[in-house]
């Protein structure tokens, strides 16, 4: 008998044997509790550690919050001066814009003062050396008859003096020429009201009576009854006014 149990359990078809931890359930929750517990505090530990390295172990909640603030407030300082700095490059475009106007306007200026200068010298060159006690000058003395009874004249009266005061007086106009075949003459004492400092050019219209041909018209500059400058002027194809 003790035979055959030996030998059924020393064959293959003996039965199966499973070999258990005599450890309870609990004692091995326990175990691993201890085991996760030893992990968790090993991590933690290298947080830390990890933490001590970077340099932020001794920063508090508090310092990172004014840290914080600080950073805002300097981001808010650089809007507001990047603000200066844009408002003051649109000041700045606009006085180059103004400066760059007013150089144009002023080199315009400078053109015309220096046609102008050009204009007197060439009209001073124009003065006769024998111009009347107060320098004053005819020249260019233009007349036009014209078919409706009309005379036109022009002249520039110019002054020889420079830096001196204000010339005031008249110019009168003196038409000499013949009326129905005989001599005839027309004075015009008061053709223009005449003030000038260095020259001025004068116009106007003479109103003629019919029947009569200009031959001449004379020019004259008077101050009261004294004469300072007189021209004549022969008309090229004298026209009768009929």
């Amino acid at each position: 008998m003790r035979l055959r149990l030996l030998r059924r359990h020393l064959t293959i078809s003996a039965p199966r044997m499973a070999v258990r931890s005599a450890m309870p359930w609990p004692l091995r929750w326990l175990f691993l509790a201890v085991v996760f517990g030893f992990c968790a505090a090993v991590a933690m530990w290298a947080f830390e550690f990890g933490r001590s390295i970077a340099g932020i172990d001794g920063v508090s909640r508090e310092e990172l919050i004014r840290l914080r603030s600080e950073v805002d407030r300097l981001r808010e300082e650089n809007q507001q001066k990047q603000a200066v700095v844009n408002t003051s490059d649109s000041m700045l475009v606009a006085e180059r814009t103004a400066m760059q106007q007013l150089m144009a306007r002023l080199r315009q200026a400078e053109g015309e003062n220096t046609a102008l200068r050009e204009d007197l010298g060439f009209f001073e060159k124009l003065i006769p050396a024998n111009a009347g006690s107060q320098g004053v000058a005819i020249r260019g003395l233009q007349t036009e008859m014209l078919a409706d009874a009309h005379l036109r004249w022009q002249v520039l009266v110019m002054r020889q003096t420079k830096n001196a005061a204000e010339f005031k007086g008249r110019l009168e106009l003196v038409l000499s020429g013949t009326r129905d075949g005989k001599p005839w003459s027309q004075t015009v004492p008061n053709a223009a009201a005449l003030q000038l400092r260095q020259y001025r050019r004068l116009e106007g219209m003479v109103d003629l009576p019919l029947r009569v041909m200009v031959k001449t018209v004379t020019a004259r500059v008077m101050d009261g009854s004294v004469l300072h400058a007189t021209q004549t002027a022969v008309l090229g194809q004298a026209m009768a006014v009929h």
